[in-house]
């Protein structure tokens, strides 16, 4: 069948874009536990024996599956890891979106989780070491240490001849950013650092107006 212009209005009119390439797609919940009048972040300490990640600290969430919205996958992966109901979780709205040099996509949610609730979550031991909370005054009040390593893409296997450009072609390179926050003997860093510094600095856009 040969295309013509109707063909490809009717293909993309309803088309749903789609990543280029394999990407994959995550979303966290970033809750926030209120506690004796002040506002606290949940936090989770990944199981010691989990094959990702073991035993850092970071958001419940985890990857988007089949046609799930990143608030549905934010919730259900929270209720699986945590083993709360998911109307004890209230979500706010959209927090940042992380987009990794690796091909993946993080998306981070906002919401709230009484303390009531939290005292009675029993985390999934498969996947969760342990369950604490932070002070949103501490990463409110201080700046996370930030390391900038370069991410430098230079193909070895590639016919630079056949494609007419030289072997020193001056390839797209950028810079990755990696804090990190210590405070009560935790200590945060990467990913889950980045996006807490994110939502901090949404909130002090608001509260400051810079």
């Amino acid at each position: 069948m040969k295309p013509d212009r109707k063909l490809i209005e009717n293909i993309f009119k309803n088309h749903k874009a789609e990543p280029i390439g394999r990407h994959r797609f995550y979303s966290v919940l970033v809750p926030f536990v209120e506690k004796d009048g002040e506002l606290w972040l949940l936090l989770e300490k990944r199981a010691d024996d989990i094959p990702s990640d073991p035993g850092e600290i970071c958001f419940p969430g985890g990857r988007v599956e089949g046609d799930e919205t990143a608030e549905e996958c934010a919730v259900r992966e929270t209720v699986e890891e945590l083993g709360i109901p998911a109307e004890a979780i209230e979500l706010t709205g959209e927090g940042n979106t992380l987009y990794g040099y690796a091909n993946y996509t993080i998306y981070s949610r906002i919401g709230f989780i009484d303390y009531e609730t939290f005292e009675k979550i029993r985390p999934n031991s498969a996947e969760v070491g342990e369950v604490f909370l932070l002070p949103l005054s501490y990463f409110m009040e201080n700046e996370p240490e930030v390391y900038t390593e370069p991410i430098d893409f230079r193909p070895k296997k590639f016919p630079y001849e056949r494609v007419d450009i030289p072997e020193d072609y001056k390839w797209r390179t950028g810079k990755w950013e990696i804090p990190v926050y210590e405070t009560e003997g935790r200590i945060v860093w990467g990913l889950t650092a980045r996006i807490i510094r994110s939502t901090v600095g949404t909130i002090r856009k608001s509260l400051c107006g810079f």
